[in-house]
């Protein structure tokens, strides 16, 4: 299919539903809470009554919103004392770092291939994949593609693509197309858009310009910097050849979509990890600013009467010192309770406020799939790997189901990205899809694993080599082979047994 021509609306209207989703779990994520009072009109009333504050609160779509605590408007004349607890942003990270605090392991037929895959993957495709998982479960999905530019680099790479910048055609469930789009231009109500689908085989470019919700006429790419370079790449049809039969683009749904499972558009979109929980993420928030508020209100105060002020002089007004340890007599008939010191101190309800938010936090992460104590709740006592699997079984499993979505689409991204690498650079290796194998998040205590080996070993139920797998997972085939014969010399078991060799003393 070409790239769509016509004024036509855009971003497509049957995206509308998730794009408003996404753009709020987009708002929550960025932990911004001048966005978040954006979202749920909580700005400030500047000058409006208590009775159209009433009006406006009662019904209809200011009324939905207003039960949003974010959606309460700040009362003329105060100043916005809202707190907001940056949880969003703590899931979608834990997320990340629950699937890529180590490299993946990528295995493929071949040294050549192997070596040339190395080159590729090196510290960058971690900061990419880590970049990709953390917006991935704040979005609901992200996408991988190989791209190049050889002025900066001598190979491709992979980058990662938000999913509210993409346009995806899914068949039978798999992505099949899919259109990323930008603004490279804004000014005077005239938006420029950068549009590139991905098709088999080919990579179509085109540039827009229309209005922010209208798409436009097709212009040339020359006609602005931001495409000028692709206009030199692309043939006479404005489309690429990527050297892969198949799509270059792999996309990874965070997890099963819930509120889209009955709609064929957008039903493979995926889940973000905040869907469902932003109500209990608004109540979070309620709840510090009330503790705040207990904390501001419970600021000791003295009342004291005019006569202990000391005057500044005409017009200055009058300032009373607490730390003067002496006064002098005040002459008066009457020193009754008038001149009495009067200390205001509120009481600070700091259990009741930490209790509740601990509960809401707890709902949170049980709520988006997550154990407490992966998030540190419970405390930094040292446990062994076994005890921490236990602890933070919830997240494992959460782990696990992601990783059943994110092994395939790394697979097709990598095979994409050697194709690309042998059709731009002149590569000798053919693409394959590797083999691709998550590291364990959690490592076993040094310790407790060397007590198990030495134990195996005094049972003689396991051999050297096994032994020596276990205590070092991360190691291959040659340097486990290195380490056994090291042990098997320091132990005298190097010695050839002279009945194998055919030599009689």
């Amino acid at each position: 299919m070409p790239l769509p021509t016509g004024n036509v609306p855009w971003p497509p209207p049957h995206l509308k539903p998730a794009l408003d989703a996404m753009h709020t779990w987009d708002t929550w994520w960025s932990g911004d809470p001048d966005r978040l009072e954006t979202l749920y009109g909580g700005g400030a009333l500047g000058g409006t009554d208590s009775k159209h504050l009433a009006a406006t609160m009662s019904g209809g779509v200011w009324g939905r919103i207003s039960r949003w605590w974010w959606g309460t408007p700040t009362a003329a004349g105060e100043r916005r004392t809202k707190v907001h607890v940056p949880i969003a942003g703590d899931l979608c990270a834990g997320s990340a770092d629950l699937l890529f605090s180590e490299p993946p392991k990528f295995t493929v037929e071949g040294d050549p291939t192997t070596k040339r895959l190395d080159m590729l993957v090196d510290d960058g495709m971690l900061a990419t994949l880590q970049t990709a998982a953390e917006i991935g479960a704040a979005l609901g999905g992200v996408y991988l593609r190989p791209v190049y530019d050889k002025t900066i680099a001598d190979r491709p790479w992979l980058d990662a693509v938000h999913a509210d910048r993409a346009v995806p055609e899914f068949t039978w469930g798999r992505l099949s197309a899919v259109t990323f789009w930008r603004v490279v231009h804004e000014e005077d109500g005239q938006v420029w858009r950068h549009l590139e689908r991905h098709e088999p085989g080919r990579i179509l470019h085109g540039l827009y310009q229309g209005t922010k919700g209208k798409l436009g006429r097709t212009v040339p790419l020359e006609d602005h910097p931001a495409t000028a370079g692709l206009a030199m790449v692309v043939n006479e049809e404005a489309f690429v050849e990527t050297g892969y039969d198949s799509l270059d683009v792999a996309h990874v749904p965070n997890q099963l979509s819930r509120r889209w499972r009955a709609n064929a558009a957008l039903k493979d979109l995926g889940r973000s990890d905040l869907d469902g929980v932003e109500t209990l993420m608004d109540q979070l928030d309620e709840t510090y600013s009330s503790w705040m508020r207990d904390i501001r209100l419970g600021k000791g105060r003295i009342v004291v009467p005019d006569s202990y002020l000391q005057t500044s002089g005409p017009g200055r007004g009058a300032t009373w010192n607490p730390d003067q340890e002496a006064f002098a007599g005040i002459n008066m008939l009457n020193r009754g309770d008038g001149m009495a010191l009067t200390v205001a101190q509120f009481a600070i309800r700091v259990t009741e406020h930490r209790d509740t938010a601990e509960d809401l936090v707890n709902q949170i992460l049980r709520s988006a799939g997550y154990s407490g104590q992966t998030f540190g709740l419970g405390g930094d006592v040292a446990v062994t790997a076994t005890e921490v699997v236990s602890k933070e079984r919830r997240s494992m499993t959460t782990r696990g189901r992601k990783i059943l979505r994110w092994r395939p689409a790394l697979a097709h991204a990598v095979e994409a990205l050697l194709a690309v690498d042998k059709a731009v650079f002149g590569g000798s290796v053919d693409p394959q899809r590797p083999n691709v194998e998550f590291e364990d998040s959690v490592q076993e205590d040094p310790l407790a694993l060397a007590n198990t080996v030495d134990v195996l070993r005094r049972a003689q139920a396991a051999s050297t080599d096994t032994l020596v797998r276990m205590a070092h997972p991360e190691w291959d085939d040659v340097m486990v082979q290195e380490e056994v014969g090291r042990i098997q010399q320091e132990q005298g078991m190097a010695v050839e047994d002279p009945m194998q060799t055919g030599e009689m003393p």
